[in-house]
């Protein structure tokens, strides 16, 4: 990574932020992720950088049983437990799981920290039917999205934002199979403690030191300048790429 750190490595620290307050997905998107593979009790999803087990809890709730794998055990240990889903110590190169052991393969908000050929052969040979991507970028056409945007930029540590594009233009380029795209609104309402949050769980803004004192002095004055009634919102587009691993 630009920062020297494994990709397996960056959440260690993160991990209670990310699962207090890291969006979910819209019900639309998940809705497109399934399509057209049946009822989803029937179905078995592998979550690949399942982190705190955000995108595989909605899947469970649907009905699926998944299997959430996550190299990070401090991520693993954030999740708050579902009776559907069970967690895998693995890697999206080596998932340690058997052949077409899952019907839909999914990466959310993760891909692009193993958008390469090798991980998309270890996750195409695990799908039995599709593989896909879900992945939550911010709408910056947002007064505030934008402002939060802009104080992003401003402090970040490496060029994770530029590598989340890269990772969707890989997965197309790699998928086995035409892809299907689709994107979704929506937003997030945050407060103050919500905003800091959010940047907290960012593994390329500052953790800690004068540069986390002066990126939190500005989310606190873009905040003043934007909420309304204790809240501001974070707009997002949430991007869905599909792939069938056997074409017809």
């Amino acid at each position: 990574m630009p920062d020297g750190m494994r990709s397996t490595e960056r959440f260690g620290n993160r991990a209670a932020s990310y699962a207090l307050h890291r969006p979910s997905y819209p019900a639309e998107a998940i809705d497109a992720v399934l399509a057209g593979l049946g009822d989803p009790r029937d179905l078995v999803v592998a979550d690949a950088g399942a982190g705190t087990g955000i995108s595989s809890r909605l899947f469970a709730d649907r009905g699926a049983r998944v299997m959430a794998i996550e190299p990070n055990a401090a991520m693993r240990d954030a999740a708050t437990p579902h009776p559907r889903v069970t967690w895998h110590d693995g890697t999206a190169e080596r998932t340690g799981l058997a052949d077409a052991c899952a019907h839909l393969v999914t990466a959310c908000q993760a891909f692009h920290w193993f958008a390469t050929p090798e991980a998309m052969r270890e996750l195409t040979r695990i799908a039995s039917r599709r593989i896909a991507v879900v992945q939550y970028e911010r709408d910056e056409r947002d007064p505030f999205t934008r402002a939060y945007g802009e104080i992003v930029r401003a402090y970040a540590t490496d060029d994770t934002e530029a590598m989340r594009a890269a990772g969707l233009m890989a997965f197309e380029r790699y998928a086995p199979g035409p892809v299907e795209r689709a994107e979704f609104s929506s937003v997030q309402p945050l407060a103050l403690d919500g905003v800091l949050g959010r940047a907290a769980s960012s593994s390329y803004l500052p953790k800690a030191g004068p540069r986390r004192e002066a990126l939190e002095r500005d989310l606190r004055a873009a905040f003043a300048r934007f909420e309304r009634n204790g809240d501001v919102t974070i707009a997002m587009v949430t991007y869905v790429l599909a792939a069938a691993v056997n074409p017809p």
